[in-house]
């Protein structure tokens, strides 16, 4: 049982406070590398944080797990938190993420898609995305787009 769902045992669908990764990964024509999810919406590589895991850690083992591919180096571009990121699932469960948010260009391995994290994985340029992706993936996207515009903000 994972920590989320021994949690959920205890408290039900009440509001519960979850950390967690995403990663961007690009390829070498600064294409983003989304994942199908099971719902049939579109969104980037991540999971949430396990008991004494770090954040780069989760971020590493969850592009792992969904993808295939071994992350050699990550920037992290920064840490989101707040009510809009409050949300209640098909479920009922509530949730407020905290969420890091990392990129890399430097991964290497064969992608594979995982059909129990996903349906599949593709790159997508982006000027080009998907119109099945919630508003919390593209605001991400959108972050990230803007630190290569300034980076010397990073």
């Amino acid at each position: 049982m994972s920590y989320v769902q021994l949690m959920r045992s205890l408290i039900g669908h009440r509001l519960l406070l979850l950390a967690g990764s995403n990663v961007i990964l690009t390829d070498p024509r600064q294409r983003i590398l989304l994942q199908l999810r099971l719902d049939g919406s579109w969104g980037l590589p991540g999971g949430l944080l396990e008991p004494g895991e770090s954040l780069e850690e989760t971020a590493v083992r969850e592009v792992k797990e969904e993808t295939n591919l071994d992350v050699l180096q990550l920037t992290l571009l920064g840490v989101f938190s707040g009510p809009e990121y409050t949300f209640t699932l098909r479920n009922k469960d509530e949730i407020n993420v905290i969420t890091a948010l990392f990129w890399s260009r430097n991964w290497s391995g064969e992608m594979i898609n995982d059909p129990e994290e996903g349906q599949e994985l593709a790159f997508f340029s982006p000027k080009e995305l998907p119109d099945n992706m919630s508003e919390e993936y593209r605001g991400y996207i959108r972050y990230y787009l803007e630190q290569l515009q300034c980076p010397h903000q990073k």
